[in-house]
């Protein structure tokens, strides 16, 4: 079955490659092959203190999770036990009720054991945090394992974000509660409007400048809020209608020009600077997207049941490639001109070239 998979996934990237070369989008952008790994290999590269950590891509697929290089060599590649946390900078493999937590880096060396508090992992803004198992407070934890601070909510925590050591955090009662560097709630505000009051979605620009949320069911709301004096405003709000029942994925993109988040079987990629948004039908359920969409592209993985589909999207909303593939795992990054493709045990490298 490995090897039919390979064989699968072998055939849809020579044939996406084949067809983007030989079919030019408008500006004449391609994909170039590179590398094609198997997952599989036991080789690893030694390369820690000669690449930077920041210029490593994170992957997980299938069970198998690690770290690559631009040139496609891994630094860490190895089976998962049950849970995984990942980061640029961190990763933590653990068990379903971890008794403590082993941070990595991704070089494959401990950083830390945390052994102080019980809960899960989440790595975010170039920081380690804890999430109680309760999952109704977050912690900060230090490089040497000790806790720097804690914060307990009112209800469970629906979704979190951290830029530019600010947190934002949505909450199941429909409030968001935004934390310093220090713990300490910088703002709180309930959007409202909405029949089910639940936060499913927020973001936070690169600076923290800007706020982005998706709050409730029936009606569901995109709100964009902006950093004014001492606290953020809101800047734009628009109802989406009933809106998904489940976590909504939603990022800034661009250098913070954009904002993108699902709406039921589309993508809104919403123009921060215009206040105007442009829908996308998207052929499934996005599971992998690459979180740059610099130089004005953006690429994505959807699902719908068995089948997925590669999609290349050009700003403002142009799809200008779509690749159904048969794969049961996939994974999809981007690092400046690299692209990141995997299905099966497999691992893709392309270069975005202008011709």
């Amino acid at each position: 079955m490995k090897k039919r998979q390979l064989f699968v996934l072998i055939a849809l990237l020579f044939a996406l490659y084949t067809f983007i070369i030989s079919r030019p989008v408008p500006t004449e952008t391609v994909l170039v092959m590179q590398q094609l790994n198997s997952l599989e290999s036991n080789y690893i590269f030694e390369a820690a203190g000669s690449i930077p950590a920041s210029n490593l891509v994170p992957f997980e697929l299938g069970n198998r999770f690690g770290y690559l290089d631009a040139e496609s060599h891994f630094t860490v590649n190895q089976i998962k036990k049950a849970y995984l946390s990942q980061s640029t900078k961190y990763w933590a493999d653990y068990d379903a009720v971890p008794e403590a937590i082993e941070v990595m880096d991704p070089f494959g060396d401990t950083v830390c054991r945390i052994t102080t508090k019980v809960g899960y992992p989440v790595f975010l803004d170039g920081r380690i945090f804890l999430i109680a198992k309760e999952q109704n407070s977050i912690s900060a934890v230090n490089e040497d394992g000790s806790i720097r601070w804690s914060y307990d909510f009112a209800t469970t925590l629906t979704t979190i974000d951290a830029r530019n050591g600010i947190v934002a955090a949505g909450l199941l009662d429909g409030a968001v509660e935004v934390l310093n560097d220090e713990g300490k709630q910088l703002f709180f505000y309930k959007p409202g409007g909405s029949r089910l009051e639940v936060i499913l979605g927020c973001a936070l620009s690169h600076d923290a400048s800007k706020l982005a949320i998706i709050s409730g069911i029936d009606q569901q709301r995109f709100l964009l809020l902006e950093w004014a004096g001492d606290t953020y405003q809101v800047n734009y709000h628009e109802f989406l209608g009933e809106g998904l029942r489940r976590a909504v994925y939603i990022s800034f993109i661009d250098n913070d020009s954009h904002v993108i988040f699902e709406k039921n079987d589309r993508l809104i990629i919403y123009n921060v600077s215009s206040r105007s948004s442009t829908s996308v039908l998207l052929p499934g359920k996005i599971i992998e997207l690459e979180e740059s969409g610099t130089d004005h592209y953006l690429f994505l993985i959807t699902a719908n049941d068995d089948k997925k589909h590669f999609v290349a999207l050009r700003l403002p909303g142009m799809v200008i490639f779509e690749a159904p593939f048969t794969s049961e795992h996939s994974f999809l990054a981007r690092r400046d001109s690299r692209l990141f493709i995997g299905g099966g045990s497999t691992m893709a490298t392309f270069e975005i070239e202008s011709m």
